[in-house]
């Protein structure tokens, strides 16, 4: 098997282990909110194509990402231009059901913005499901690699332009520095800190923490 072919048998593919897992937390989801088909949410950082997979799509959902929209949005749906942790005044004032993350504070950029993100959660609505990558999982999820969180900084970008299991390796030193220095991942600790009133789950592969999620419901 290729070492392509591998990422995506562990991380990319529809029938991946990876998927997998986002499936399983779709479902958690879906317990967590039992009426999540009735409820408007916004995700932060997230896609459309997330909600076209999901086993319960939510009655509305509104995108706030840094990608250009897709061509195609679906009646359900909304997508704006934005920064989650400077949401312009027009979004900022809205209100939903739900804020829904996945995968995105450990990619805000440095304690002081993912406060602000924080902030925009709390803001947006009295319920959330917030979830990141947890820093102490021996492997990097993002580059299929084990320990490399843990190296210095110049060993981490090194590995992101070498590494085989990349999703798209770095093709120059600066841009290898540059995903290296957005990609943070957070622990318990921090997560307690930036949602201090929510509910912390562990996922855990093979009993070993893999992920965090801050969750707060309607009746918390």
């Amino acid at each position: 098997m290729g070492l392509h072919a591998l990422r995506t048998r562990l991380a990319d593919g529809e029938d991946s282990w990876g998927a997998r897992r986002r499936q399983q937390r779709a479902g958690w989801l879906a317990q967590t909110f039992p009426d999540l088909a009735q409820m408007s949410i916004i995700d932060l950082g997230g896609r459309v194509d997330t909600w076209l997979a999901a086993p319960v799509r939510p009655a509305r959902v509104h995108v706030v990402n840094l990608e250009p929209a897709p061509a195609d949005v679906p009646d359900w749906a909304e997508v704006d231009h934005g920064d989650a942790c400077a949401l312009p005044a027009h979004l900022a004032a809205r209100r939903y059901d739900l804020v829904f993350s996945n995968s995105v504070l450990e990619h805000v950029g440095g304690h002081e913005r993912r406060v602000r993100f924080a902030e925009a959660v709390h803001a947006l609505s009295d319920a959330h499901w917030v979830q990141t990558p947890y820093r102490y999982f021996p492997i990097e999820p993002h580059w299929i690699a084990p320990g490399m969180q843990f190296l210095p900084l110049a060993a981490r970008a090194s590995v992101a332009r070498r590494w085989p299991l990349a999703h798209s390796p770095a093709k120059t030193r600066e841009t290898a520095l540059r995903q290296v220095l957005w990609t943070e991942l957070v622990d318990r600790t921090q997560m307690r800190h930036y949602f201090p009133e929510s509910r912390i789950r562990v996922e855990r592969l093979l009993g070993v923490p893999k992920s965090l999620i801050a969750i707060r419901t309607p009746a918390d």
